[in-house]
C-alpha cells in the first residue's frame, strides 16, 4: 500500500507541472487530431481522384479535387508546425519549473546531505535527467498520441470503403502492437541505467578535476584513467543499447506494414479478378 500511495502522490506532483501549459497542450493535442485526420482525408481522397478524374474524366471534379488536396496538405503542414512548437514549449516549461524546484529543494536540504552525496550526481540530476523527461514527453508520447490517432482515422476510412479489408487491418494492428512495446519498454530501462552511469561518471569527474593536486601528489593519473575508461565504457554499452532498440523499432514496423500491404493487395486483387469489386462499382453507378 506504501508503494501505491507513494506512486500515486508521485504521478500528482509530475501532473501539477502541466496546470500552467493545459490550453496548450490541448492546442498540441487538437493540431494531433487535424494531423490524423487531414492523414485520413488523403487515403479517403485517392478513389474519387482516380476514378472520377483518371477514369471517368470529370471536368468539374479535376477543378475541386486539386484544391481541396492543396487546402488537405495547407492544413496538415499548419496543424505539424502547431503541434511540434506546443509540445516542445510545454516540454521547455516543465523543464523550467523542474529545475527550478529541484534547485529549490536541494539548496534547503542539511549539510550532510551534501557529505552524502556526489556532486556530480546531482549536477546530473538537474541537468540531464530532467532534459530526458523532456524529450521522453515531447516525443515518446506525442509519436504515440499522432500515430494512436491516425490509425482509428485511417481505420474508419477502411471500414466505410469495405469492412471486411478493415478487418484484415485490424488483424494486423496488435500485432504491430507488441513490438512497440516491448521496445519501447527496452529503451525506457537501458536509457534509465544510462542516465544512473551517466550521474556516476559526472560524479567521478567533478571528483578527480577538483581534486586533482591530490591525484598529481600519488601519481595516480594512470589509475584515474582506467576508472575513467570503464565508466565511460559502461555509459556506452548502455547508449548502444539504447539505439540498437530505437534502430529496430522502424524496420520491424516496415516489415509489419508490408505484411499489411500485401494482405491487402492480395484481396483487393482477389476481388478483381473474380469480378466482385467491378461489380460493386457497376451496381453503385446503376444506382
Amino acid at each position: 500500500m506504501g508503494i501505491k500511495f507513494k506512486t500515486s502522490q508521485r504521478s500528482r506532483r509530475f501532473l501539477g507541472y502541466f496546470r500552467g501549459v493545459r490550453f496548450l497542450l490541448f492546442l498540441s493535442i487538437l493540431c494531433m487530431l487535424a494531423i490524423a485526420a487531414t492523414t485520413s482525408a488523403i487515403a479517403f481522397i485517392v478513389k474519387p481522384v482516380l476514378d472520377d478524374v483518371f477514369l471517368n474524366k470529370d471536368v468539374t471534379m479535376l477543378k475541386f479535387l486539386p484544391v481541396l488536396v492543396i487546402f488537405i496538405f495547407l492544413l496538415r503542414g499548419v496543424a505539424m508546425y502547431g503541434q511540434e512548437f506546443l509540445m516542445q514549449y510545454v516540454g521547455e516549461s516543465i523543464i523550467k519549473k523542474m529545475r527550478d524546484d529541484l534547485y529549490n529543494k536541494i539548496s534547503d536540504l542539511p549539510l550532510s546531505f551534501f557529505h552524502q552525496e556526489k556532486t556530480g550526481g546531482l549536477m546530473s540530476r538537474i541537468t540531464y535527467d530532467v532534459t530526458v523527461i523532456k524529450n521522453m514527453m515531447s516525443r515518446v508520447v506525442t509519436g504515440s498520441l499522432k500515430d494512436t490517432f491516425t490509425i482509428f482515422g485511417l481505420t474508419g476510412v477502411i471500414f466505410y470503403r469495405d469492412w471486411k479489408l478493415a478487418i484484415l487491418a485490424i488483424l494486423v494492428f496488435p500485432v504491430a502492437v507488441f513490438p512497440m512495446v516491448e521496445f519501447g519498454r527496452r529503451v525506457r530501462r537501458f536509457s534509465r541505467r544510462g542516465q544512473e552511469s551517466m550521474g556516476e561518471m559526472n560524479a567521478f569527474l567533478h571528483e578527480t578535476f577538483s581534486g586533482n593536486k591530490i591525484v598529481k601528489a600519488f601519481c595516480r593519473e594512470g589509475y584515474e584513467k582506467q576508472r575513467f575508461f570503464k565508466k565511460n565504457l559502461k555509459v556506452f554499452r548502455y547508449e548502444i543499447k539504447s539505439v540498437r532498440a530505437k534502430a529496430l523499432t522502424s524496420p520491424v514496423m516496415e516489415v509489419l506494414g508490408g505484411v499489411g500491404i500485401g494482405l491487402v493487395i492480395w484481396y483487393g486483387g482477389y476481388g478483381v479478378v473474380n469480378g466482385i469489386f467491378v461489380q460493386g462499382s457497376a451496381a453503385g453507378a446503376h444506382l
